[in-house]
């Protein structure tokens, strides 16, 4: 046996995984032994969390309130909640906080803390999202305001949340506090939007007692509906709009169906467009205008103030949709790694135009639309790389501190990482050579020397080395598998180990030479992606 080769991906992002420095890039003039960033001495990965995490295939749900989440982690959260649906973050809303009753409850929790993590991840992307897009929304009608009934209101909202370095239960505590402030904010901005509206549509110039009782009592059933329908709970179940049952009037008396459209106009979702609104009340009051001469007609405009109103509560909940997406990437994409870690590569292009739908409220086009999800997948493809990298480190850490040994890393130039670990006994012939190339890791045996002839002496002693590769490979998976990966190595049988010198870029473990691409810069559909297992298919 040569080496196993195996294709990481994740099934889990454990919480507890911060961003490390990078290892130092390799210089061919220096000794063997510079350029390595020796894993016992980096705390990084190789932390009480690895060795928990060994022990473990998975940490236990009460596990989670001990862990604070790492800088890693958090991001990949938030990045998965990026390329998430609302509806998807509010049913992880509504995990979490049951999650949190049965904890005050001392109720024994089924979830792991990973699980457990992301929810609470989940739940406060949407939060800030949501946040985001209020305050986007009170800018625009501050800098549009004039008329009726003159400025927002100024939300009095707590700042955005900030999962990194917090523990669950405190997390929990401040999403509780900041979904009641939210809510209080987006009823306030509700009421004044509906006002608004009905200025536009001159609604309260109609000095019919009839009228006016008719458009009060249906618009503090549209704000009551408006308010339930933000909840998580709501949201998750996301179940069609149940507006008040359409009254036609049997005996179509012109007070009658006066009183009917302003029940019909009364139900305008707060937030509707003026152009889809102004069509509903148009077409109430050619209901008012033809009820006593042409009863019929005055049935179909009644008719067709509800589909208006109807599309326009679909476009409002459409755009705060688009709305609250475009803070989600916004926050992902402008995300900074911390000082000292290698940076991400920037998209001033999709921020750009997130920033121009959250600062006017226009929506992305089609091609604008996808260009972000492509940044947004770009950036999420790169931090899974990372988290990746980090995860194998730690578990080649876990392995040296099992099995006694030297263990260190480098990142010669076309590789992610390259770990050697000298096993107690190994040295000074041979050690385990760990690659990490385009999303393939590679363990391989090494022995020091160049190419050449082996004597029958070395060779037993490489076939004995090889042996033992085996076994570490299972362990390997094994402590992976605790770290959130999935890998399965594939054995490759060769003759014996591979030469090489501990410490150097002596050899690159890539493809053989005689499967090897020489433009691969033109492969990129072929290169292997890290992907994130969820059932649903996604990376």
């Amino acid at each position: 046996m040569s080496s196993g080769l195996a294709l990481p991906t994740i099934q889990t992002i454990e919480p507890a995984v911060y961003f490390s420095p990078p290892p130092p890039p390799l210089d061919p003039q220096a000794l063997p032994h510079t350029g390595m960033l020796h894993l016992h001495d980096a705390a990084g990965q190789a932390s009480a969390h690895l060795a928990d995490a060994a022990g473990h295939a998975v940490h236990q749900a009460a596990d989670a309130a001990l862990q604070v989440l790492g800088s890693l982690s958090g991001v990949l959260l938030v990045g998965r909640a990026a390329l998430l649906g609302t509806k998807l973050l509010a049913a992880a809303a509504v995990r979490a906080a049951e999650e949190q009753r049965c904890l005050e409850r001392q109720q024994q929790l089924a979830a792991t803390a990973a699980e457990q993590w992301e929810a609470a991840a989940f739940a406060a992307a949407r939060l800030n999202a949501r946040r985001t897009a209020l305050l986007a929304r009170v800018a625009r009608a501050a800098a549009a305001s004039g008329g009726p009934p003159g400025s927002p209101p100024v939300p009095d909202l707590p700042p955005s949340l900030t999962p990194v370095g917090e523990q669950l239960g405190e997390l929990r505590r401040h999403m509780a506090r900041a979904e009641e402030a939210l809510h209080r904010a987006e009823e306030r901005q509700a009421a004044w939007e509906q006002q608004r509206l009905a200025a536009l549509l001159r609604l309260d110039e109609e000095r019919d007692d009839d009228w006016q009782d008719a458009l009060r009592e249906s618009r503090q059933r549209a704000l009551r509906r408006f308010s339930a329908e933000r909840t998580a709970d709501a949201e998750a179940r996301q179940m069609p709009r149940q507006t008040a049952p359409g009254r036609t009037p049997g005996a179509l008396d012109p007070e009658e169906v006066r009183r009917t459209g302003a029940e019909i106009l009364g139900e305008l979702d707060p937030y509707a467009a003026a152009e889809t609104a102004e069509l509903a009340a148009g077409a109430v009051r050619d209901a008012v205008r033809r009820a006593a001469d042409d009863p019929r007609r005055a049935r179909i405009h009644l008719t067709e103030a509800r589909k208006f109103v109807r599309d326009a509560a679909r476009q409002a909940q459409q755009a705060r949709e688009a709305q609250e997406t475009a803070a989600l990437q916004y926050e992902f994409l402008g995300y900074e790694t911390p000082e000292g870690v290698e940076d991400l590569a920037p998209a001033p292009d999709a921020l750009a135009l997130l920033r121009r739908t959250l600062d006017q409220g226009t929506p992305l086009t089609p091609a604008e639309r996808e260009l972000v999800e492509r940044r947004v997948d770009e950036r999420q493809r790169a931090l899974e790389a990372i988290y990746i990298r980090e995860q194998c480190a730690g578990a080649v850490a876990e392995l040296a501190r099992r099995f006694g040994g030297q263990a260190g890393a480098g990142r010669p130039e076309g590789q992610e990482i390259r770990l050697d670990w000298t096993p107690d006994g190994w040295e000074p012939g041979h050690w385990l050579r760990a690659t990490l190339v385009d999303g393939r890791l590679r363990v391989a045996t090494m022995y020091r020397g160049g190419p050449g002839e082996r004597t029958a002496e070395q060779r037993a002693l490489d076939d004995a080395r090889c042996a033992e590769t085996r076994e570490r490979l299972a362990e390997f998976e094994e402590i992976t598998g605790g770290l959130g990966l999935d890998l399965e190595f594939k054995v490759e049988s060769t003759e014996g180990a591979l030469p090489g010198v501990l410490g150097e870029d002596a050899v690159v473990l890539d493809e053989p030479a005689a499967t090897r691409r020489d433009d691969r810069h033109d492969d990129r559909a072929d290169t292997v992606r890290y992907r994130t297992v969820d059932g649903g298919g996604r990376r």
